[in-house]
């Protein structure tokens, strides 16, 4: 299932971003861009980019971001998250390259936790609609790759985190070696990629300096929908890539 990738010929929309950043220590020699030099909104630049490179991997994390953001503008996050994914996949069809898609665990209901790539979606908030609007541009290619996740940076940034919100969120650092793997793959489809189920408060504190992190509720929240658990199952992605060493990622 591992292929040999040569570096120049992957590229990462999106790339300035925390996880573009953690993943540049797997591949050094790759092309991440940011907006100002491919604009997803744009579609003539990233034909302009792919046209004067050799590209046969493109890692799509370019999106309108927190996710309070669609409620706030929910016209620019149809620009980015839907029609963006849609300018960067059919660039990529006409090429014949192979795009992966990174998505969000948002795109489940949230009130059941230990989802399953095949199990039903139904999105919580405007945010997670743009993403799973990304989704089903992804469908449409059959030589695609839609990676479900959730992540944060390697401290938790807040000084509370919610006790009764579920999650399988996992440090930047964590969720950029798992993506590496299936870059280096062959794999098409759906996959998610987590850790075990917990509370984002027990995530919160399990990450290192991050030990005065108080909890607080989701019901705190009154103007924007936090859902209850959105934990993934990530049992196809350990089956699959349950090899660190295959890898050479240790």
């Amino acid at each position: 299932m591992k292929t040999t990738i040569s570096q120049n010929e992957l590229l990462v929309i999106g790339g300035a971003g925390l996880l573009g950043t953690e993943l540049k220590k797997y591949f050094p020699q790759a092309h991440f861009t940011d907006k100002e030099l491919i604009d997803v909104t744009k579609p003539e630049t990233i034909d302009t980019f792919l046209d004067n490179n050799t590209i046969k991997t493109v890692v799509h994390m370019a999106a309108l971001m927190p996710p309070k953001k669609s409620d706030e503008d929910p016209a620019a996050s149809v620009q980015v998250n839907i029609i963006g994914v849609a300018n960067v996949a059919v660039a990529c069809m006409k090429r014949n390259i192979r795009m992966i898609y990174i998505s969000t665990d948002y795109v489940f209901r949230g009130d059941e936790g230990d989802y399953k790539e095949e199990d039903s979606l139904y999105a919580p908030n405007k945010y997670a609609w743009s993403k799973l609007g990304g989704e089903c541009v992804m469908r449409m290619y059959g030589n695609g790759v839609i990676v479900r996740l959730s992540f944060g940076p390697m401290k938790f940034p807040y000084p509370k985190a919610f006790s009764d919100q579920y999650t399988s969120k996992e440090s930047v650092g964590v969720v950029a070696q798992k993506i590496a793997k299936i870059i280096e793959s062959d794999f098409l489809g759906v996959i998610h990629i987590g850790g075990k189920r917990r509370s984002v408060f027990e995530y919160a504190k399990s990450l290192e300096g991050s030990e005065a992190v108080e909890a607080m509720s989701r019901l705190d929240v009154r103007d924007y929908i936090v859902p209850k658990d959105t934990s993934l199952n990530s049992t196809k992605y350990d089956q699959l890539f349950n090899s660190e060493k295959e890898y050479g990622l240790i």
